[in-house]
């Protein structure tokens, strides 16, 4: 059967194994926590987000034809997304991402998205052969971006005539990535989502609120940029000004996959109309949801 979706969602995919423990953590802690397996990737995670809040999204991503590829897929779709056009490997591994988290947050974390990179272009063969368009008839619609491709694909994607009707939403997968985004600074139809840290590193400077960060990415070609700084506040910033607003104070009990949530809550909101005030105030409040240990919506 042919899924039409409402959101492509380009990235990556693989099992979170996340350790957390209730304590601060330093180097060398070695503390008793839990450590669970969660379905997760930036593209999924954002994906999960965007389902919840009743936007049909589809996933373009590698996953390996092994028994945790074929669990990752059944669990893909039960949760509301569409696995058609993710490309299945016989050769390469499913990837896995592994964190540790303590009472003061992300303490270390390791990526790993090889099979995603040596998959490179052979996700995108959906949006060529005519699934979801051609180089005639390019997709039109929202697409979330994730920075665990490679250089070369990112690049290619922007200047890419496969892309030209997309509204594109990109964000890098952590700060060591952010730089993998400079082809969509000055793209005129790409929004970027980055923290404070990831802004800098684009900006090449130091910033210390989010309006400013936001602020410097307009001056360096962004046609807008969404920046998140934790609990300190977060700005939408386009030719039309900068909004900033305070997110909700709450316990912070996890932080893996709070900035995914942000941007597919502040993605759901504008697909389904809301204002730019609107937008920003949902996505914060699905965020503080979420690191609070809720569900996003």
């Amino acid at each position: 059967m042919t899924h039409h979706p409402d959101i492509l969602c380009i990235g990556s995919v693989l099992w979170d194994i996340i350790g957390r423990a209730p304590v601060h953590m330093r180097h060398g802690s070695d503390v008793p926590g839990r450590i669970t397996r969660l379905p997760g990737g930036v593209a999924l995670n954002i994906a999960m987000t965007l389902a919840r809040f009743g936007v049909r999204p589809a996933l373009l991503s590698a996953v390996g034809r092994d028994p945790e590829g074929d669990e990752l897929i059944g669990a893909c779709q039960s949760l509301g997304m569409i696995t058609d056009h993710i490309y299945r490997s016989e050769d390469l591994p499913t990837d896995r991402y592994m964190a540790v988290e303590g009472a003061n947050g992300l303490i270390a974390a390791i990526a790993d998205a090889h099979s995603l990179e040596a998959a490179d272009e052979k996700i995108l063969r959906p949006m060529e052969n005519g699934t979801l368009g051609d180089r005639l008839a390019p997709y039109q619609g929202p697409i979330a971006l994730d920075g665990n491709l490679t250089q070369r694909l990112l690049e290619k994607i922007a200047h890419s005539p496969l892309f030209e009707n997309a509204d594109l939403r990109v964000a890098p997968a952590s700060p060591g990535k952010a730089e993998r985004l400079a082809p969509f600074m000055a793209h005129e139809r790409a929004t970027l989502y980055v923290n404070l840290e990831e802004a800098g590193l684009l900006c090449q400077r130091t910033f210390d609120t989010s309006a400013q960060a936001a602020a410097g990415l307009l001056e360096r070609g962004a046609r807008r940029a969404l920046v998140t700084d934790g609990g300190q506040s977060a700005s939408d910033a386009s030719p039309k000004g900068i909004l900033t607003q305070t997110p909700p104070n709450v316990l912070v009990t996890r932080v893996t996959g709070a900035g995914d949530t942000f941007m597919a809550a502040h993605i759901a909101s504008e697909i389904s109309g809301a204002s730019r005030d609107d937008a920003l105030s949902r996505a914060l409040q699905a965020a503080a949801n979420y690191v609070s240990g809720g569900d996003a919506k």
